[in-house]
């Protein structure tokens, strides 16, 4: 398994089911950009109290990162043809909710909230010309 943090949005809408022992679990699929312009797929199960909570709380189209154990599949498509698939574990879920909830609670105990800045596109390229490759979009 793959540790990882995949972000992306959530594709209809969570459920929650349970299991044979009666414990209950959250599954999901989220949809997530591809490097080559495309979206996959990724199949997520969350067994902790709090990851399926934020996970049912969550509707079709909602962005989301999430971060878990992941583990690559295959599976076949109506035509036969072998596809990739993503499972992922999810141990911890973080959305837009999330994040304003933070910083008003930073804000209220008098500490300024953290602002993200954005390197200027060449002040980039100065700090790594060796790495600068064209980007076809």
């Amino acid at each position: 398994m793959i540790d990882a943090l995949v972000s992306g949005r959530i594709f209809g809408k969570p459920t929650e089911r349970t299991s044979k022992a009666g414990k209950p679990f959250a599954v999901a699929k989220m949809r997530v950009a591809a490097g080559d312009g495309e979206s996959q797929f990724v199949s997520v199960i969350a067994f902790d109290q709090q990851p399926c909570i934020a996970l049912l709380a969550l509707g079709d189209g909602d962005s989301v990162a999430l971060s878990g154990s992941l583990s690559l599949k295959t599976w076949t498509d109506k035509d036969g043809n072998a596809r990739p698939g993503l499972d992922l574990v999810a141990h911890q879920v973080l959305t837009q909710y999330h994040v304003t909830k933070r910083r008003s609670a930073m804000q209220s105990a008098g500490q300024p909230a953290p602002q993200q800045q954005r390197p200027r596109d060449d002040a980039w390229r100065a700090r790594a010309p060796a790495d600068i490759e064209p980007l076809d979009f």
